[in-house]
């Protein structure tokens, strides 16, 4: 019996010489470690021995199982870092190899604007008002003074949807909402900020635009809004946006929802006032409309024009965009072009 467990002792050896894989040794484990191996066999016919045989043969067999544990064990650890340094190989990174670099933009320069613009007013102590883009001929219009048969209620100018609804062409028609909505007719101090739609498509319109509109609301025996008011505000609102050397100059306009009415001006920002091609030569560029609310503005939507004045204003958003980063044509806006966008991280930190 000591010769054959010699013997399965030899054989074991030559097999883990050969073992390549976690699989064939777990096999071969089984074969000569487990409960139906040769050597577990043995053990349980110890007492079929006789008394003098038997301690001999179980210590012979316990060894030899131990010895071959041992060697299993040894391969395993053998084959486990075998496979570890192969995946390392293949998993190899070269770090001084370049990163792959991410294509990004940067904020939209609307945004920009419109953030930086909604913090002015904020500051200042208005309220930011929003309203529907689907709006009602009453709001968008009638309400404003725009009577039927004015220019601006042309099918061609608008987006109707029915003879009632149409898309809306100014964020004036929020201002109206505003003072209906406030029936203790307490004091207004608002902007809007959205998009408007009207079938114009070039350089410098889009048929989708934004527009903010602000509008201040008083009683005359208390605050008593005037002119003045309304050039300050929009005097710290221009140089806010387009810097403090801005100047701002105001003409004489028509506008049927202010009485009287104001077109403004600001210096070029490019010539400084100067006259270059973009201005024309004349040192000015047209950037808002203006004036009094029209006292028929102020009564169809319950605010008495005897007790009441205030002021409202209106400029295109992306107008501004345009004018603060020089931007040549209005649609660049809307293609989402990354490396469009990205410039204006730099303007940022050029600024």
């Amino acid at each position: 019996m000591e010769d054959k467990i010699n013997e399965i002792k030899k054989a074991a050896e030559k097999e883990l010489e050969q073992v390549k894989s976690s699989n064939e040794l777990k096999e071969l484990k089984i074969k000569y470690l487990g409960k139906k191996s040769e050597l577990s066999e043995m053990l349980k016919s110890l007492g079929k021995l006789s008394k003098e045989e038997r301690p001999k043969i179980g210590a012979l067999v316990n060894e030899v199982k131990k010895e071959i544990e041992e060697k299993i064990n040894a391969t395993e650890e053998k084959i486990r870092e075998q496979v570890i340094k192969e995946k390392l190989e293949k998993e190899k990174i070269d770090i001084t190899l370049p990163g792959t670099k991410i294509k990004r933009g940067s904020k939209h320069p609307l945004n920009r604007v419109i953030e930086e613009i909604e913090d002015l007013f904020v500051s200042m102590g208005y309220d930011v008002v929003e309203g529907p883009e689907l709006e009602t001929d009453e709001f968008c219009f009638e309400r404003l003074n725009l009577p039927e048969g004015h220019p601006a209620r042309d099918m061609q100018d608008s987006f109707y949807i029915t003879d009632e609804y149409l898309l809306r062409t100014q964020t004036s028609a929020v201002q109206a909402r505003a003072m209906v909505a406030n029936k203790e007719k307490t004091p207004i101090r608002i902007i809007t900020l959205g998009k408007t739609y009207r079938r114009e498509d070039d350089a410098t319109h889009s048929h989708q635009f934004n527009q903010i509109e602000g509008l201040v609301v008083d009683r005359k025996d208390t605050v008593n809004i005037s002119l003045a008011d309304l050039k300050g505000t929009l005097e710290v609102f221009m140089r806010k946006m387009l810097g403090e050397k801005t100047e701002l100059r105001f003409r004489p306009s028509y506008f049927p929802f202010t009485e009287p009415s104001y077109e403004v001006d600001v210096t070029c920002f490019k010539c400084g006032g100067k006259g270059c091609p973009l201005c024309k030569h004349t040192g000015w560029i047209e950037v808002l409309g203006s004036g009094m609310v029209h006292p028929n503005v102020l009564k169809m939507n319950g605010y008495d024009p005897e007790i009441y004045s205030g002021f409202a204003f209106g400029t295109g958003i992306d107008r501004l965009a345009m004018f603060k980063y020089g931007i040549t044509d209005m649609r660049y806006l809307y293609t989402n072009d990354i490396k469009f966008l990205s410039q204006f991280d730099r303007m940022d930190i050029e600024n």
